[in-house]
């Protein structure tokens, strides 16, 4: 039934409330036959991705039925939470704000309005590091080892373009191109590949082989010669996707050249090295790590930060392989396997494993108070899980 004025000011003062400290306005609100709890969801926005909406761009909820819903835009990922609210959110088209009321003079009578849906919960956004570990997963499940591979030929594994990527890998679309960098992934035939560690380091090996023949400076190698020279050997996109890899591009004079990258020639020389052994004598593996790397590149510990540990304790010393991108990409679960493997680590040497999890602005110390306790030995801080590893 609809409510007359008298009705209202009845109510009012059996409310105890005065009418002359009210907008004179009243909404009488009634459930529509439509309205039902369910059929609506809300989800609360910050500001920015407000006006990404309202300029037309596309925010994309991503996951596959086991994972949870993460939320993109062009170039940032939100995990989405869903938020009881102790108070019912009415939905109420056309529903006048006071703001609106008080410019609106005519409205001093009673208006009537329909409810068309309720809810107890909102969708809550909050800003996440972009899931990638998946990516590297899924195209280390068919690496490709070059053009004579009778295993590509004859491969029955699942292939990737960007867009299967982007349905399948919980980041936006800027964080997934720039992670396929990151890895160095390639697109050969419209796919996404990694190319196979043994295959990638015998095209490094042409490369450095080349510069040493030539005699080129490591700083300034040519891409036009390089091609001439290895396109027998290899396709010429396999040697140009090496160089981008392992050097900087720069033009000079009208001609690409490359600017070889040390720390990462230097890097992937020790890990060969290193996969093929449990534990490496440490001495012995830097004499060996620094003949192998081409003349001019010096080797150095911190080249191998997040690829391998030195274990300080044994007697002599020795270094093993451990990469990061073989740990978990849950904190809690990266913190036990790093726990499994060394139960007491220093902030120097876990920093490596760990800096990944850092969120925007957090740093390695912050994710350290969270998930280890620290103490001292001989003088040295050192970080154990906060529980029982099994």
């Amino acid at each position: 039934a609809m409510r007359s004025r008298a009705e209202v000011d009845a109510t009012l003062q059996t409310a105890k409330l005065n009418p002359a400290e009210l907008l004179p306005a009243v909404h009488c609100l009634s459930f529509g036959p439509q309205a039902g709890a369910g059929e609506c969801c809300l989800l609360q926005l910050e500001p920015g991705l407000c006006a990404e909406l309202e300029a037309g761009r596309s925010l994309v909820i991503r996951g596959e039925k086991d994972e949870q819903a993460v939320l993109c835009s062009k170039d940032k990922s939100y995990d989405m939470k869903i938020a009881d609210t102790s108070n019912m959110l009415l939905f109420i088209p056309g529903c006048k704000t006071p703001e609106e009321l008080d410019t609106d003079q005519a409205s001093c009578n009673i208006i009537h309005s329909q409810i068309a849906g309720f809810s107890n919960n909102y969708w809550e956004l909050r800003r996440c590091r972009p899931k990638l570990k998946k990516m590297r997963k899924l195209l280390m499940e068919d690496p490709y080892e070059g053009p004579d591979s009778q295993k590509d030929q004859t491969s029955t594994f699942v292939r990737y373009t960007t867009e299967d990527l982007l349905s399948l890998i919980q980041a936006s679309e800027e964080e997934i191109l720039h992670h396929l960098q990151v890895i160095d992934a390639c697109k050969i035939e419209g796919y996404w590949r990694i190319l196979d560690f043994d295959y990638e380091m015998k095209l490094l090996n042409h490369v450095t082989q080349l510069i040493d023949s030539e005699s080129w400076s490591l700083s300034k190698v040519p891409l036009r010669t390089c091609l001439d020279e290895l396109g027998s050997l290899e396709p010429t996109e396999m040697i140009e996707h090496i160089l981008l890899s392992y050097g900087r591009k720069y033009i000079d004079d009208g001609e690409v050249y490359f600017e070889m990258r040390e720390d990462k020639i230097c890097r992937a020389t020790a890990q060969m090295l290193l996969q093929n052994a449990v534990k490496f004598n440490l001495s012995e593996f830097q004499e060996v790590w620094q003949q192998s790397v081409p003349e001019g590149m010096t080797t150095r510990l911190d080249q191998l930060k997040g690829l391998a540990l030195v274990d300080k304790s044994s007697r002599p010393e020795t270094i093993f392989l451990l990469k990061v991108e073989d740990l978990p990409e849950d904190s809690q679960e990266r913190f036990n396997s790093l726990f499994r493997i060394r139960e007491k680590w220093t902030e120097v040497d876990i920093a490596p494993y760990i800096q990944d999890l850092c969120a925007e602005k957090q740093t390695v110390g912050a994710l350290l108070t969270k998930y280890a306790r620290s103490s001292m030995q001989n003088g040295v801080k050192v970080y154990n899980s906060r529980r029982p590893i099994s």
